[in-house]
C-alpha cells in the first residue's frame, strides 16, 4: 500500500518524461567526472610540452649566442665603411615559424610589419614588398596586406636553424625579380627567458655598398661587392632566425607553463564541485533510506 501511494504521489508531482532529482544529479556528476578526466589529460600534455620546450630552449640559447656573432660582424662592417641607408622602396623580410602554441610571437612581428609599412607608405611607393619565413605570419599578413607579399618560405627552422637555411633564403631573395632600395628584417629579439620584443635589422644593398665612402676609396670589382652583399644578407637572416627560434621556444615553454597552471586550477574547482555533488547525492539517498525505514 505504501509503495502504491508513493508511486501515485510521484506521478502527480512530476510531469511525464521528467527524470527524478537523483537521476539529474547523477547525470551532472558524470558530466563533471568526464570533464575532470579531459582536463587532467590536457594537463599531462601541457606539462610534457613544457618539459620538451625547456630542453629545446637551452639548445636554442646556445645556438643564438653563436649566431649573434654573424649579425654583429655585419653591423661592424657597415659602420666602418660608412654605408648610408637609402630610402625609397623597402623590402621587409619577416621572420617567424610554422608552429603554433607559442604565445604571440607571430602576431608581434606581423603587427610590427604592418606598422612599418604604414609609416613608409607614400604616393610614390605604396606597395612595399614583403617576404615571409613561416606559415603563421604568412596567414596573418595575407589577411592584412595580401598584395604586398612577394615570396614565402616554410619548413625552415623546424629544428635549430643553420647557416645553410639562411644562405638558401638569401639566394632566392637575390635571384627574385623584386625591386627594392633597402632591406629591413623584422624578427623577435630575445630579451630574457620570459620576455621578447619585435626588432628590425637593416641590411645594406649592393648599390648602397658601392656608393659608400669606404668602398669608393678602393678599386673593388663589382663581383666582390655582390658577393659581400649576398653574404651579409645571409648573415643577417641567420642571426634573426636563431634569435627568433630562441624566442619561440621560450614563449612556448611559458605558454605551456601557464596552461598547466590554469588546468590545475580548473581541476581543483571541478574536483570541489564533484565532491559537493557527490556528497549531496549521498545525503539524498540517506534521507530516502531513513524516510522509508521510518515509514515502515
Amino acid at each position: 500500500m505504501l509503495a502504491r501511494q508513493t508511486l501515485r504521489t510521484a506521478s502527480k508531482t512530476s510531469p511525464l518524461g521528467t527524470a527524478p532529482t537523483n537521476a539529474r544529479n547523477m547525470a551532472t556528476l558524470r558530466e563533471i567526472e568526464m570533464r575532470l578526466k579531459s582536463v587532467k589529460n590536457i594537463e599531462k600534455i601541457t606539462k610534457s610540452m613544457k618539459m620538451i620546450a625547456s630542453t629545446k630552449l637551452a639548445k636554442a640559447q646556445r645556438a643564438m649566442n653563436s649566431g649573434k656573432q654573424y649579425g654583429l660582424a655585419n653591423s661592424e662592417v657597415f659602420q666602418n665603411v660608412g654605408v648610408e641607408q637609402e630610402g625609397g622602396r623597402k623590402l621587409f623580410i619577416v621572420i617567424s615559424s610554422d608552429k603554433g602554441l607559442c604565445g604571440g610571437i607571430h602576431s608581434s612581428v606581423s603587427k610590427a610589419t604592418r606598422r612599418a609599412i604604414a609609416s613608409t607608405e607614400s604616393p610614390v611607393d605604396s606597395d612595399s614588398p614583403i617576404m615571409i619565413i613561416g606559415d603563421k605570419s604568412k596567414a596573418q599578413l595575407a589577411r592584412a596586406v595580401p598584395k604586398n607579399i612577394q615570396l614565402t618560405f616554410n619548413q625552415i627552422g623546424r629544428d635549430i636553424p643553420t647557416f645553410a637555411d639562411a644562405a638558401g633564403v638569401a639566394d632566392l631573395i637575390v635571384k627574385s625579380d623584386v625591386k627594392y632600395d633597402s632591406i629591413n628584417i623584422i624578427y623577435n629579439k630575445f630579451v630574457s627567458s620570459v620576455a621578447y620584443e619585435p626588432a628590425m635589422m637593416v641590411v645594406s644593398t649592393e648599390a648602397a655598398l658601392k656608393e659608400s665612402a669606404g668602398f669608393k676609396a678602393y678599386e673593388i670589382e663589382d663581383e666582390n661587392t655582390k658577393d659581400l652583399f649576398e653574404f651579409s644578407l645571409a648573415n643577417a637572416i641567420f642571426a634573426a632566425l636563431v634569435e627568433g627560434h630562441a624566442c619561440e621556444q621560450s614563449s612556448r615553454r611559458n605558454a605551456m607553463d601557464n596552461a598547466s597552471k590554469n588546468a590545475g586550477e580548473m581541476i581543483g574547482r571541478l574536483q570541489t564541485q564533484y565532491n559537493r555533488g557527490r556528497q549531496a547525492a549521498i545525503t539524498n539517498e540517506l534521507i530516502d533510506i531513513i524516510t522509508g525505514a521510518s515509514a515502515l
